[in-house]
Parts: C-alpha cells; structure tokens; sequence
C-alpha cells in the first residue's frame, strides 16, 4: 500500500445515493454494499443493495426495498450494515421503524429468501451485520430493553443461526437484553466468540447455540466486534461520553473452567473501531484519534501511542506492514504496524469515512462521502 495517494490514483470512483456507514465486501469481480435511495414517485425512502463491478466501477444491479424511516444516532445511517457473501449468495440484514430483515441473493441480483425478524428496538437505529461461520449464517439480533425512550419498546435479543440456503432457522439463542450491540461474533475454531453488554464477553456452541460460558466483563454498550487473539477473546465497550475500556477475555479449554479477565485496557481505549492485530501487537484508534499499540501476550503492555486527532468510526485495518486508519473527517493515516509508529503519514481524502474499507488482490475499496473509490494497490 502506498504511504499516500491523491484523487488522481484511482482507478475509478462510483456515484452513490448518499454517504452510508455500511462497509463494501467483495467477492469474486462484484463488490456489494447498502445504500438509500428516494421514489420518484412517493419521496419514500429504499434501502438497495448495490453491486459493482470490481474492475471498471460501474453498477451491474441495484435492488430496492422499502424503509420506513427511524430515529438512531447522528453518526447512525439507514445503510449502516456490512452484507456477507457465501456459494454465490449475498446476505444483508436492516433494521427500520417497522421491523427488522434478512434477505438472500444471488450474484446476477435475484432474490432468493426473505425473513422477517419481527419488531426491532434500539435508540441508536440498527447496524448488526450477518456473518457465516461453520457454514451457518449468523445475526446477533441485540435490542434493548433498558433505559427506553418514551415512544420505545422493549426487545428480545437473542443470536440466530439460519440455513444459508434456505433462510430457515436453525437454532435460536436468547441472550440478556440491555443495549443493543453491533459487532459480529467470531470463532476460534471450537466455538463462537461474542460481546454484548448484557451477557460481556461468551461462548456459544455452534451446532445448537447453548451458551458454553460467559463472564460479564462490560458496564457500557459494545459496538467494536471482539477478536480472538491466541487464547484471548477481546472486547470493548464505551460511551460518548467517554469511560471506554478494552477487556481481554482467557477463553476456557475445558468445560469445566471458568473464563477469567486476562488483563483490562483502560487508557485510550476504542468504544467503536474494532483493534487490529499483527503477530504480538494489537493496534487501537481511540474515538477521539489516538493511536494505540499493545503486546497481547505481555498482559496489554503499552508498545507506543501517539496522537492522531480528529474523531474516528470505521475500523483501522492492515495491509502487508501498514495499518490504515481513517478519521471521520476523511484524513487518513497510513502507520507503521510495527513496534514503532516513526515514518506515519497522513493526508486528507477529501470527504467524510465513517465505513471500514476492504482490501482484497491488491485493490481498496473506500467508501467517502457519498462515493465508492478503487485504489489500486499494486
């Protein structure tokens, strides 16, 4: 990846709808995401999932749905979730005033299976986005039932396991509701891996869903997904109002042994960006912009930190030896992911970024402001 680039290094940029916080994914010579668009007709509001082609950027198909609109957070968008792809479907689920869904499609954009999720409730609007783990396709469906709003309701959490094929439910597992979280469970080979605020850091069996173990770790709302480093399950959770703090969870190898708290992250800790991770260091972008790199197997010890400024939402990611990271404002910051940040670059994008950018085959995908650009990397 190159320290840095200009609007001129692209290969192409695609026109969209509106500036999403939905990340793209890419499979095959299609890249696919969410966006908005408004009838016509009605003024109504769609939520359409977008694919385009990797190598030239146009748009081979756009499918709308309609979306009733919903309170959620400043920095919450209508097309706020990631789709997922597997055998030649594409998976994404939203949430609106009316309920919330997951639909099937396949790569030419015909529709294969719908469900209906029912009622969803959460003061911040949805974001959960499917995922496929051990061939079964996975929707932590995390509401919430404390501290409601006047006009709320009260919902039921719980994570769901679906055919992939046919949308039918494989097992349901409920969970404590508290505050809905937003990030995708993982696994570590044996079992799956999740963080919520109400249940903390836990593991579920992936064939019937049965809660393994859990060990509540988290007091605030969790919206980074957790990882599985080593023996370590890490998660974090926060607030916008600051108190954010990274726990690093000892997965239990037997049934018989309790999970323990392995060592807590309290200084410049991230509440949305989810870590990265290289070989023994980990890197975290505080909300507020400091860079952060710990070892994880020296029980968190600090490697360095240094301060990048502005205010960041996606999730720092790295490719080769750099780590990307890119504030809110559109300023990006290609670091070292190494045991040193010296030789960081930054540069303005020229928009906004609140999604993670994919990187795959020497290409990234960079959703800024209301555009999808292809950097070539190679």
């Amino acid at each position: 990846m190159p320290s840095t680039w200009t609007e001129d290094d692209y290969a192409w940029k695609t026109q969209l709808n509106a500036r999403h916080v939905g990340s793209p994914v890419v499979a095959g010579n299609q890249v696919f995401l969410l966006d908005t668009a408004t009838d016509p007709a009605d003024k109504s509001m769609k939520l359409d999932l977008v694919s385009i082609d990797v190598s030239t950027g146009e748009v081979l198909w756009r499918r709308s749905h309609p979306f009733e609109e919903r309170h959620r957070h400043s920095r919450n968008t209508a097309a706020s979730s990631t789709p997922v792809v597997h055998e030649g479907h594409v998976y994404f689920a939203y949430g609106d005033a009316k309920h919330a869904e997951l639909l099937a499609y396949d790569m030419k954009g015909e529709p294969v299976w719908s469900r209906d999720l029912g009622p969803w409730s959460g003061v911040h609007g949805f974001g959960a986005s499917p995922v496929v783990i051990d061939s079964k396709l996975l929707l932590f469906n995390d509401q919430q039932s404390k501290s409601l709003e006047a006009w709320q309701t009260p919902g039921k959490s719980s994570m769901l396991a679906f055919d992939p094929k046919t949308g039918e439910t494989i097992w349901e597992t409920p969970v404590t509701s508290t505050r809905p979280s937003y990030g995708v469970p993982t696994t570590d080979g044996k079992q799956l891996i999740c963080a919520s605020t109400g249940d903390g850091v836990f593991g579920l069996d992936p064939e019937n869903g049965k809660m393994l173990w859990s060990i509540k770790v988290f007091n605030k709302r969790c919206c980074s997904s957790p990882l599985v480093v080593g023996d370590l399950a890490i998660g974090t959770c926060g607030s916008g109002g600051g108190g954010n703090y990274l726990s690093a969870v000892r997965i239990p190898k037997n049934a018989s042994d309790q999970p323990t708290e392995a060592f807590r992250i309290t200084t410049a800790a991230p509440y949305v960006p989810t870590p990265a991770v290289k070989d023994n260091l980990m890197f975290l972008i505080s909300d507020n912009g400091i860079a952060t790199c710990i070892d994880w197997q020296n029980d968190g010890k600090k490697v360095w930190s240094k301060r990048l400024g502005g205010n960041f939402g996606a999730s720092p990611i790295i490719i080769g030896n750099q780590l990307l990271a890119i504030s809110l404002d559109g300023t990006a910051h290609v670091i070292p992911a190494s045991d040193s940040p010296s030789g960081a670059k930054s540069f303005d994008l020229g928009g906004p970024v609140g999604a993670t950018p994919a990187f795959t085959d020497g290409r990234l995908f960079l959703r800024i402001n209301d555009e999808l650009c292809c950097l070539k990397t190679q």
